[in-house]
């Protein structure tokens, strides 16, 4: 028999000690893993602010928001939504009683945007994330719509509409802004810019069904950029 052996009961405690390091070290992992992504978020959100106040200055916000008639209580839908910037614009304008559905298919915006409005207070806002085809808005309870600077990004853009168009109510409004390919662009290149004519869009929404309300081929004009402007109806 060793005299120097450990007893039964001094390995037991030892153990425990290790198995409490062993804690401890990863709660000091996990909370600075944690303090830096709460940092990394401040600076984000930060960020977003200063880019949306200079964006203010050129977008018309206000303006594009007004053509969607809206009122007090109504249910409106953004879709492409990003990270909220009208979003948290169209939550004002309908109030506590209505409701802000903000669409994307990135997940990654969508938790800035629930962050952006829970720190708000617009308790209005549901975040929704969409298929490439769908933008999973319920049949018959959207007062309006907005596609802003995302129809270009549509891989199935008949699929969008048509349920975009059943998601409308009678009388409900969709209002599409996105920058226009110029005269000489090919297809692909105006693909590649990011680019959509108007008129290709008001084709597929009137083969949807939607009225045309009205077209702005320059409804902004800034630098080298010129975006387009269409409203339609159900």
């Amino acid at each position: 028999m060793h005299l120097n052996a450990p007893k039964p009961e001094d390995a037991a405690l030892l153990w425990k000690y290790r198995l409490r390091v062993a804690f401890f070290l990863l709660a000091v992992v996990v909370f600075v893993a944690l303090l830096n992504l709460t940092y990394k978020g401040i600076n984000t959100i930060y960020a977003l602010n200063t880019v949306e106040s200079e964006r203010d200055e050129w977008q018309k916000p206000s303006e594009l928001i007004s053509r969607l008639s809206l009122k007090s209580g109504d249910v409106v839908a953004d879709v492409g939504s990003g990270a909220g910037y009208f979003s948290l614009k169209l939550s004002l304008v309908v109030g506590r009683s209505g409701t802000v559905l903000a669409v994307d298919v990135r997940k990654l915006p969508l938790v800035f945007l629930w962050i952006r409005a829970f720190s708000g207070r617009l308790h209005n806002i549901r975040v929704r994330v969409g298929q490439l085809n769908d933008p999973q808005l319920a049949a018959g309870t959207v007062d309006a719509v907005l596609i802003a600077n995302t129809y270009h990004e549509f891989g199935a853009p008949e699929s969008m509409l048509d349920h975009t168009f059943k998601s409308l109510r009678p009388g409900g409004r969709l209002v599409v802004i996105d920058r226009s390919s110029t005269g000489d662009q090919a297809g692909s290149e105006a693909e590649h810019h990011h680019q959509i004519s108007p008129a290709a869009v008001e084709a597929q929404l009137r083969q949807t069904g939607l009225k045309i309300l009205k077209r702005e081929d320059q409804f902004i004009r800034r630098l080298d950029e010129q975006w387009w402007l269409l409203v339609a109806e159900r």
